[in-house]
């Protein structure tokens, strides 16, 4: 599975009020591609881009911008988070 789970702290919060952005944990070998896969498959919305990162503990983390208005709150609604 390449999405393992989102990312929630007050950075990713802001992001998601402010820029429809959505961070997820991925994994190591995820190439943007199949991360755009996945959240497509998944939840059905279109992505605009993805960032990905290495973070300081050693795991990926990919920025999810969204095309639809709104849609990041969607998906978090979705998963019981928000």
């Amino acid at each position: 599975m390449t999405l393992a789970h989102p990312l929630v702290t007050e950075k990713a919060m802001v992001l998601l009020e402010n820029s429809n952005q959505l961070s997820f944990i991925v994994e190591k070998e995820a190439g943007k591609a199949s991360i755009k896969a996945a959240m497509e498959k998944n939840f059905g919305k279109k992505i605009a881009s993805i960032n990905t990162m290495m973070t300081s503990k050693g795991n990926k983390k990919a920025v999810i911008t969204f095309e639809e208005k709104n849609a990041a709150e969607e998906i978090l609604s979705q998963l019981g988070i928000v």
